[in-house]
């Protein structure tokens, strides 16, 4: 509310300025001119600072060189021999006016064709590389990310750089999951609320909180695409659905599950393998076990064994959305490799 008294008095003030200069010039004929003019340079001053923080560096000072050049332009029209200097009646009122309006167009023009010339021809100033190499990337955290708990734990390893975005409507919707009556959901919406105390307490990350929200969209995806839009960032999510949506809007998406499977262990066949048959398969004798992190080995042949560590040999690998698959066959069908068998634990 501030900022609007403040901007409104700058625009009042400025029409009297107005006023006052062109009596003061002597064209007390049409001092409303002078008022009209004073107020539409102070509008342009308030859009201009209201949208300072989206115009990029190199876009001001290209507009800013053609505003320079259209403005000496002016000057020299408006003092060059084709509006020559009459002191009074109609001819001063035309010449006048003439006079405000080239002031106005030429400086406008040539603000415009310094910008279109810039998009067109891709001009790139002497600084520009090292700008590209300053410009702080953003990461936006989604939700389902937080919930997730993982991204504490790579930005402890140092791998993530830029500064962590948290739009304001993210933490409202992990508030509301953290006061769900669904015991679930709530232990869910707790642990991201202790997910992000643990990663803003990390003296390496930067966090940082945006108040921004969009009132004409309603769903939080939708929101946050657009967010990342805006500041140009990356979106940090385990979201299939967000992956897709964000990528065909052209928004980069970092997808932990992405990452998490890029960095299992690489197997080919042929490889061997010690694994300890935990279940029965779905198909006939075939017995499943998995690796530390989680992968899952099927093994052909397998069920007899069911509670043994076994030496089996990769035959395939499957990569599917859900994970990665291998494949194995017993290395010696008939023996069970002198492992002794070992009480299977349940899991709570």
């Amino acid at each position: 509310m501030g900022y609007i008294i403040i901007r409104a008095l700058f625009i009042l003030i400025s029409g009297a300025a107005g006023y006052e200069l062109f009596l003061n010039l002597g064209i007390s004929s049409s001092p409303l001119l002078g008022t009209g003019v004073a107020v539409l340079v102070a509008l342009l001053i308030v859009i201009i600072e209201q949208r300072w923080e989206e115009v990029p560096l190199q876009g001001f000072l290209w507009g800013s060189c053609g505003f320079s050049l259209g403005l000496v332009t002016a000057m020299l029209l408006n003092y060059s021999p084709l509006l020559p200097v009459t002191p009074t009646g109609i001819n001063f009122m035309v010449t006048q006016s003439i006079r405000v309006f080239v002031a106005l167009l030429f400086p406008y023009i040539g603000t415009i064709v310094a910008l279109k010339m810039r998009e067109k021809f891709n001009f790139q100033t002497p600084w520009s590389m090292f700008q590209e190499k300053s410009r702080v990337e953003f990461k936006v955290l989604d939700t389902s990310v937080i919930i997730d708990g993982r991204i504490a734990d790579i930005c402890e390893t140092g791998f993530l750089e830029g500064v962590i975005v948290i739009p304001q409507f993210i933490l409202h919707e992990l508030q509301g999951i953290a006061d769900s009556p669904d015991p679930l959901k709530r232990k869910r919406g707790r642990r991201g609320m202790e997910i992000l105390h643990r990663i803003q307490k990390m003296t390496d990350i930067q966090v940082k909180i945006d108040d921004r929200d969009y009132a004409n969209i309603k769903e939080v995806d939708a929101k946050l695409v657009k967010f990342a839009e805006e500041v140009k960032g990356k979106i940090l999510t385990n979201d299939f659905n967000l992956n897709k949506i964000a990528e065909l809007q052209g928004v980069t998406v970092l997808n932990i599950n992405d990452l998490a499977n890029a960095l299992k262990p690489v197997v080919l066949p042929g490889e061997t393998l010690k694994v300890r048959v935990v279940k029965e398969g779905k198909e006939y004798n075939q017995g499943v076990a998995y690796l530390d992190d989680g992968t899952m080995v099927v093994v052909d042949n397998g069920r007899k064994n069911l509670g043994q560590i076994l030496e089996v040999t990769v035959t395939s690998v499957l990569q599917t959305t859900a994970g990665r698959m291998i494949f194995t066959k017993l290395e010696n069908s008939n023996t069970n490799n002198g492992y002794e068998k070992e009480p299977i634990v349940k899991r709570a």
